[in-house]
């Protein structure tokens, strides 16, 4: 049972940071896109 609870634990960790990566992947897209916006519309 101790062992079932450390494996679905460690799996929920691991989707959690995959997820985040994914979140912040995303981010710094939409940051980098709005600073190439501001670049455009300055020249």
């Amino acid at each position: 049972m101790k062992k079932t609870a450390v494996l679905t634990f460690a799996l929920l960790m691991v989707t959690s940071v995959l997820a985040g990566c994914n979140t912040m992947e995303g981010a710094g897209e939409d940051i980098e896109r709005g600073g190439e916006e501001i670049q455009e519309s300055a020249d």
